[in-house]
């Protein structure tokens, strides 16, 4: 069964507490966090509050699912960078950011950061490639042993130029061959690819970790023009039994409107399955 869980920055100005609280109210049953909500950096999240947030969270009872934004807000990291200063500063960031996952409860990491991976002067794609294989082998046995999946997200060519289609994280995700290494798929990411979103979901459910629900303007499901009727019977065709994670990016109409709006329209299109 999909369970709704919401990207806890969409209650943009409030306090865990309030998050936890009204997320519970509307039926969430889950928080994914992003880092720069608790601190500038994951290394500045102390012993103390992570059980704090994790209590919190449990108290109103939700899970803490996981992270992503996982380098927002940060400097001097990147995934596909040929100095190997770089890639050690980040792999380190890294290592501290599956702590801090697991310290919260959660077993999943969503590795977007767009800013963090784009093209740089003289690296092809392929060599891109390369590079990100080569960085995030480094981090498998950390994920293992946590009991963390870090989940590749392709984003839209709006975005970034690495990784675009759900084709190309797939290709990244053997080449890293880990099992906790697999993909995430986003609706608004999706809407640039030339496949439709049903079709995407069955061809790379194998690899399917995790999904975010949102629409190509930006808001919550049930808040633009996409129908998610077809993508969760597509995701109820293929089993997936994962979270579906409310995402947006245009905060204008509110903390409680895209909340409240959006997990009312997907309980609705659930229930018409």
């Amino acid at each position: 069964m999909m369970r709704f869980a919401i990207c806890n920055e969409t209650f943009q100005g409030w306090d865990f507490e309030k998050q936890c609280r009204r997320a519970a109210e509307l039926g969430y049953k889950a928080l994914e966090i992003a880092p720069f909500t608790l601190a500038p950096t994951a290394d500045q999240v102390s012993a103390i509050d992570r059980a704090t947030f994790k209590d919190c969270a449990h108290a109103h009872g939700l899970e803490i699912i996981g992270l992503h934004w996982l380098l927002a807000g940060t400097s001097g990291l990147y995934l596909t960078n040929p100095e190997k200063s770089v890639t050690d500063a980040t792999v380190a960031y890294f290592h501290q950011l599956i702590d801090l996952c697991s310290d919260l409860g959660g077993s999943l990491m969503v590795l977007g950061s767009p800013k963090q991976r784009n093209l740089l002067p003289g690296v092809t794609h392929s060599r891109a490639m390369e590079l990100a294989a080569l960085l995030l082998r480094q981090l498998t046995s950390h994920l293992q042993d946590a009991g963390v999946t870090l989940a590749i997200e392709p984003l839209g060519p709006q975005e970034g130029d690495f990784l675009n289609t759900a084709e190309s994280a797939v290709e990244l995700i053997q080449m890293v061959d880990s099992s906790n290494v697999r993909l995430h798929l986003d609706v608004k990411a999706m809407s640039s690819e030339v496949e439709s979103y049903e079709s995407l979901i069955l061809r790379h459910a194998a690899w399917l970790h995790h999904f975010h629900a949102n629409d190509p303007n930006r808001q919550g499901p049930g808040m633009g023009e996409v129908d998610f009727l077809p993508i969760l019977r597509a995701l109820h065709e293929v089993g997936y039994h994962g979270w579906v994670s409310v995402e947006v990016f245009d905060y204008t109409p509110g903390p409680d409107a895209l909340a409240s709006q959006s997990i009312q329209y997907l309980q609705q299109t659930l229930a018409r399955l």
